[in-house]
C-alpha cells in the first residue's frame, strides 16, 4: 500500500477514527492488526518473514538482559545474524549470483547455482535496522528488554514508518507505545499539515520531475549538454522531495495519533560542507551507522589510515544498504 494512493487515504481515515474511538488499552491491538494489513497489501506471505525476525529478536532481547558474559554476545550475534541473513538472501543473493555467473563466464565456466525468483520485501532494509537497534541497545544496557510481545511487534511494524522510515530507536518509540494518547486538536492539525506538505513534495514536485528525468535518463545517448545537466539538477530535487515527502507523511500520520517520530531531513541542500550534509540527510540512517558501526570501529579516534578505512567501510555498507548494484558500490 503506497502512501500516495486512494487505498491509503481510506485506510488512514478508518484506522485513525477507530483508534480514538477505542479504549486506550486496546489501541495497540488495532495498530498491530492495521500494520499487518498494511504490510500484507504488498505480498501477504512475506508477513511470515517479518514474524520470523520479530520472534527471534523478542526472545533475544530478553535472553541478552538475563544473561552475562559470552552468552550475551551469543544471543546478540544470533539476532544480528538472523536479521542480516534475511536481508542478504532477499536483497543480495541474486546480485552476487549474477556477478559470479559473469566472472565464471569469462573463464569459460557455467554457474550452476540457481537464480531465485523472489521479490524484495517492502521496507526490509528499514525494519531490519530498526530491529537490530533494539537488540544492540538492550545489549548495551541502554534499553530494557520489552516483555510485551505485541508492543514489541508493533515497534517493528508500526505502519507509518514501516516502509521508508525513519529508522527509530527503541528509547524513543517504545515508551510512546506504552503511554496513553489523548485526542488533541493541535496534534491532528500539525499531523495533517505535515502529511499535506509531504503529499505536495511527493506528488506535485517529485512525481512531476520524474517524468522529465526518466525521459532523459532512459535515453541518455540521445541527449547532451544542457538537457543532461537539467535532468541531473531535477533528479536532485526529485529524490529529495520523494524521500523526504514520504517521511513527512509518515511523521504526520503518527503525529495525528499522538506519536512523535524523529526528524529525518533537515534542509540538507543548504548544508555548507559534506560533513554537515550527512548530518541533515536521512538522519535516522546516518546516525544509525555512526552509533552502531562507525564509533564501534573507532571513529576518528584512531590513526589516520585506520580512520579512512573506517569511513570507507561505513559508506560501502551504506551503499549496499541502499541497493544491490555495482553503481552503488562505485558511488
Amino acid at each position: 500500500m503506497l502512501f500516495n494512493s486512494l487505498q491509503f487515504a481510506v485506510f488512514f481515515v478508518v484506522v485513525t477514527t477507530v483508534y480514538f474511538l477505542l479504549a486506550d488499552k486496546h489501541r495497540w491491538k488495532l495498530l498491530l492488526i492495521s500494520s499487518c494489513y498494511f504490510y500484507m497489501s504488498f505480498v501477504p506471505a512475506y508477513i511470515l518473514i517479518l514474524g520470523f525476525t520479530i520472534v527471534i529478536d523478542y526472545f533475544a532481547g530478553i535472553l541478552i538482559e538475563q544473561s552475562s558474559g559470552n552468552k550475551r554476545n551469543f544471543y546478540l550475534i544470533l539476532s544480528i545474524a538472523a536479521n542480516v541473513g534475511v536481508l542478504a538472501v532477499f536483497k543480495y543473493y541474486n546480485f552476487l549470483n549474477d556477478n559470479l555467473t559473469a566472472i565464471l563466464g569469462d573463464f569459460g565456466y557455467q554457474n550452476k547455482i540457481p537464480y531465485l525468483s523472489i521479490l524484495l520485501p517492502i521496507g526490509l532494509s528499514f525494519h531490519t535496522f530498526q530491529a537490530m537497534s533494539y537488540t544492540i541497545e538492550v545489549y548495551r544496557g541502554h534499553q530494557k528488554a520489552e516483555r510485551h510481545f505485541g508492543i514489541y511487534s508493533l515497534y517493528v511494524m508500526f505502519y507509518p514508518q514501516l516502509v521508508a522510515g525513519p529508522i527509530e530507536r527503541p528509547q524513543n518509540i517504545l515508551p510512546q507505545m506504552h503511554a496513553k494518547h489523548e485526542f488533541k486538536y493541535e496534534n491532528v492539525v500539525e499531523g495533517l499539515r505535515l502529511m499535506l506538505w509531504g503529499f505536495f513534495k511527493k506528488i506535485v514536485i517529485a512525481d512531476r520531475l520524474a517524468i522529465y528525468v526518466d525521459a532523459v535518463y532512459n535515453n541518455a545517448d540521445k541527449h547532451s549538454g544542457i538537457t543532461l545537466i537539467t535532468a541531473t539538477v531535477f533528479f536532485a530535487f526529485q529524490i529529495y522531495c520523494d524521500f523526504s515527502g514520504y517521511t513527512d507523511i509518515a511523521r504526520g500520520a503518527a503525529r495525528v495519533m499522538g506519536y512523535e517520530l524523529m526528524l529525518n531531513f533537515r534542509r540538507p541542500y543548504l548544508a555548507k560542507s559534506i560533513k554537515e550534509f550527512w548530518s541533515r540527510w536521512h538522519i535516522s540512517l546516518s546516525t544509525w551507522f555512526r552509533d552502531y558501526l562507525y564509533i564501534p570501529l573507532g571513529g576518528n579516534r584512531v590513526p589516520i589510515p585506520r580512520w579512512y578505512l573506517n569511513l570507507m567501510i561505513v559508506f560501502m555498507i551504506s551503499r549496499l544498504w541502499h541497493g544491490a548494484a555495482l553503481t552503488y558500490i562505485i558511488w
